[in-house]
């Protein structure tokens, strides 16, 4: 027995494994791990190629995974909504398509009240939202990489946009436009 570190429980090392996310087992054909002998074992009939897709060679880990695979080929969509007659390939797909009907939206930011129907708006939301960007000169927090860059020219001078005609560089596309239709007669 060995006492896991994130509590008191105590657990063989592949209980360990599944409690703590731990991954103790590794694939000796590549460099993954994995967190039970189950799942290595699985992972190993992607490289003996005994799952393997007739139509297009890829290699799945088990009977059924190599079955949902196929209705790629084959078009067929055997989960359908009830509420609007839409098919789909995959469980999941239905599931999320529900939530256009239901309104449910079960992916809560833990840092503010908004929820969100699926788990990527609630990432790109976590992102762009809770993680901001400082910079580096002032410290000024943005949401984007795009947003802090083009603050961070006030402090370093750069001017990134030039006109094509007379090389002249400014700091600010608007500049630019502004620019071109004055002196150039170019834009609207």
């Amino acid at each position: 027995m060995h006492v896991s570190t994130a509590c008191d429980e105590q657990f063989t090392t592949q209980q360990r494994s599944r409690h703590t996310g731990e991954k103790t087992y590794s694939c000796d054909q590549c460099e993954e791990w994995f967190s039970s002998k189950a799942h290595l074992r699985q992972h190993v009939n992607v490289h003996s190629g005994k799952y393997r897709c007739s139509e297009c060679g890829k290699c799945c880990r088990a009977k059924g995974e190599l079955a949902v695979h196929r209705r790629f080929h084959s078009g067929e969509k055997p989960f359908q909504c009830s509420v609007c007659g839409k098919r789909f390939t995959l469980a999941g797909d239905l599931t999320r398509h529900r939530r256009i009907h239901t309104g449910d939206k079960p992916f809560k930011c833990s840092l503010c009240e908004k929820s969100f129907s699926t788990s990527s708006q609630l990432q790109r939301h976590e992102r762009c939202i809770h993680r901001p960007h400082d910079c580096p000169y002032c410290g000024k927090q943005f949401a984007t990489v795009g947003d802090l860059n083009s603050h961070v020219r006030v402090h370093t001078g750069a001017k990134p946009f030039s006109c094509k005609h007379c090389s002249k560089e400014f700091v600010w596309h608007f500049q630019l436009k502004a620019h071109l239709l004055k002196s150039h007669n170019e834009g609207n």
